[in-house]
């Protein structure tokens, strides 16, 4: 699909420096642009590029004046933010991708499903018994709905995406492909004889509105009640989030996170990947957690943490460097111990 500058320009309020009936079809990197693509430039580490890019239109800050000559086959838009604005142009470009609303064969929906209007549910798709699905909704091939599920409005389910039964999913979420809701937590008893015995998974889990789950992610049922993730959460590819875990609003989960069970993580939190949560405690609104880190006992103010035992930031960087000198330490103290020793002698 092919768009001018013009076009741009009018949906972004743009002010157009250069061809404006220039066409583009294709967005690039500024430093990979060719003939045909879009760019944009509001970080100016990144400016030298844009004098030797081959895209044919950039967008770019009102603020931005430029210090040597301009390639003749590229078109500015300034607009207020380049940023901001080039982001709404890839949502725009990705919602021009979306499916279109139609029910791809073979497909299963069980009579007692009901299903909301403009649905797209692709080949091999399976909803199983008293689904509820929403307005809008993608359901992409190969993607499994349990009995009892709900899916809300406008929330998209990529291909391989599966849906336990009983578990709800709020309104504009979006589950990428091979994620798992509500398989069961892991809840084992050993007995007398030290065999583990399973202990039954019958709760849930809930996804609030706007949360977004990652590729090959899995987030574990309730033992009883619910394992819930509150409006906004983000969690990235391959995260493990256990039964009866709650997060709170807005949180961000990076890749290989591990959440324990019933740890409760509060509003905002951002934790950085291969970090590992103890289970049963409970994480102060606003923390952030440095990648690799471990946190094993509750955090009752939000703070930085790094390390494992995780400690405030500046504590740990300061043991670092302490840590760092410990050959230096352990060859001066070997040094006078000799001192000693030969001081005895005499």
């Amino acid at each position: 699909m092919e768009f001018s500058a013009e076009q741009i320009a009018g949906i972004l309020s743009g002010d157009i420096e250069g061809n404006a009936d220039i066409k583009v079809n294709n967005l690039s990197k500024i430093e990979e642009g060719t003939i045909g693509t879009l760019s944009f430039l509001s970080n100016p580490k990144y400016e030298e590029y844009i004098y030797k890019t081959g895209a044919s239109i950039c967008i770019v800050n009102k603020s931005f004046i430029p210090n040597k000559p301009l390639p003749e086959t590229l078109t500015l838009i300034k607009v207020d933010d380049a940023y901001s604005c080039f982001a709404k142009l890839l949502e725009f470009y990705d919602s021009m991708r979306q499916k279109p609303a139609k029910i791809e064969q073979p497909s299963h929906i069980s009579e007692s499903a009901k299903l909301g209007e403009n649905i797209y549910l692709g080949a091999f798709a399976y909803i199983g018994e008293n689904v509820v699905i929403g307005n809008n909704v993608k359901i992409y091939p190969n993607a499994y709905v349990g009995d009892n599920a709900r899916i809300g409005d406008n929330t998209t389910l990529f291909p391989g995406a599966m849906v336990y039964h009983e578990c709800v999913i709020g309104q504009n979420c979006i589950i990428h492909a091979g994620a798992v809701i509500g398989a069961d937590g892991f809840g084992f008893a050993p007995d007398e004889n030290g065999e583990y015995q399973k202990v039954p998974q019958i709760g849930n889990v809930i996804l609030e509105d706007f949360v977004e789950i990652g590729s090959n992610t899995t987030i574990d049922r309730a033992t009883l009640g619910s394992t819930i993730l509150r409006r906004g959460v983000k969690i990235d590819n391959l995260v493990q989030i256990a039964h009866n875990v709650e997060i709170g609003k807005n949180t961000a989960l990076a890749a290989q996170v591990g959440v324990a069970g019933s740890a409760k993580i509060g509003e905002n939190v951002q934790i950085g990947g291969q970090a590992g949560i103890s289970g049963h405690l409970h994480i102060a609104n606003g923390t952030r957690i440095v990648a690799q880190s471990g946190i094993p006992s509750t955090v009752k103010k939000a703070d930085t943490l790094m390390g494992s035992p995780g400690i405030p930031l500046e504590d740990f960087k300061k043991s670092y460097f302490g840590f760092r000198k410990l050959p230096f330490i352990l060859t001066k103290l070997n040094e006078l111990d000799q001192k000693l020793k030969s001081l005895t002698k005499d």
